[in-house]
């Protein structure tokens, strides 16, 4: 229970510092959605001209849009995800009799512990979807959405189309996070160790998973983004009197719409607010987590003595 705790509240910390990014990655992701380039009006040009449009336009507050279900998410999410992962190291699944980290193995743990994480937190990522796409109409892109927080959100979703309602959109979910958490786990574990392996930086150093976690940040975004990109569209597009979503019938769909539509650009659209957002997220997410699991372990020792 405590690497399950360790793995939520580590990446809770991250979230706090880098939901901005994510509304406006979301926002951007969003704009022109199945429309070719040139032919729909840009709101939101580059990362930074979004941050200044949207704190313009909606208030500086609007740039913390879904803050309370993005810390949920992160919570439950990443406490299933992480707390999965350490779990399946702490058995020796990810490495060898010696205790190198065997690739492959960490690529697989990672997947599998993504995708439990995925399932679990896929309802309160669809709200906050929703909550940080809503925006003034002068600057809306995607389908507006009209919850007010998200209890309502959850409880408006439930109530109008039942418990398979709240899990639309995981389709898109799982994939995502299982390609981004093999990517991102397998490549901070290698890395951490080869680093370590060096010898440049004294044992238990800050610089080691910071430059691990810095390594593992560019993985992710170069094979999560396309995912990401399907995943957002997927969540926040609106849907029939049955819970039905009226663009995309599911992962392969959208992706098809997309790649036809928009061209291979629009699987990486958002690809720089992309690195902006997981990039500082992943790279304090990864430090919190390893420096909290440090200090745990470090607790537990000194009560054994």
């Amino acid at each position: 229970m405590t690497e399950f705790l360790i793995g939520g509240f580590s990446t809770c910390g991250a979230c706090v510092f880098t939901n901005p990014l994510e509304v406006v990655k979301t926002r951007m992701q969003l704009q022109g959605e199945l429309k070719s380039r040139g032919t729909y009006q840009r709101h939101y040009r580059n990362v930074f001209h979004a941050f200044l449009t949207v704190g313009r336009v909606d208030g500086l507050l609007a740039l913390q849009k879904g803050l309370v279900p993005a810390l949920w998410y992160q919570f439950f999410m990443n406490g299933v995800r992480l707390g999965t992962y350490q779990t399946l190291d702490n058995l020796g699944l990810t490495t060898d009799k010696d205790g190198n980290v065997v690739w492959w193995r960490s690529i697989v743990a990672g997947a599998t512990s993504g995708c439990a994480g995925a399932f679990v937190g896929s309802p309160i990522y669809m709200v906050k979807t929703q909550l940080q796409s809503r925006s003034a109409s002068t600057i809306a892109v995607g389908h507006q959405h009209t919850h007010a927080s998200m209890t309502q959100a959850l409880r408006g979703i439930y109530r109008e189309y039942g418990i398979l309602g709240l899990w639309r959109g995981v389709s898109g979910a799982m994939p995502r996070v299982t390609v981004g958490s093999a990517a991102q786990l397998s490549t901070f574990a290698i890395s951490k160790e080869k680093i370590q392996n060096l010898g440049i930086f004294p044992h238990n150093s800050f610089a080691v998973p910071m430059l691990g976690a810095m390594l593992s940040s560019v993985a992710v975004v170069t094979f999560m983004t396309p995912f990401d990109v399907v995943s957002v569209r997927l969540y926040n597009q609106s849907v029939d009197a049955h819970g039905k979503g009226t663009l995309y019938r599911g992962l392969l769909d959208c992706f098809a719409k997309i790649f036809r539509k928009e061209g291979l650009w629009g699987l990486y659209k958002g690809a720089a607010a992309s690195y902006f957002c997981l990039g500082p997220h992943i790279i304090l997410g990864m430090v919190f987590w390893d420096q909290l699991r440090q200090l745990y372990l470090h607790t537990g020792k000194d009560s054994a003595k």
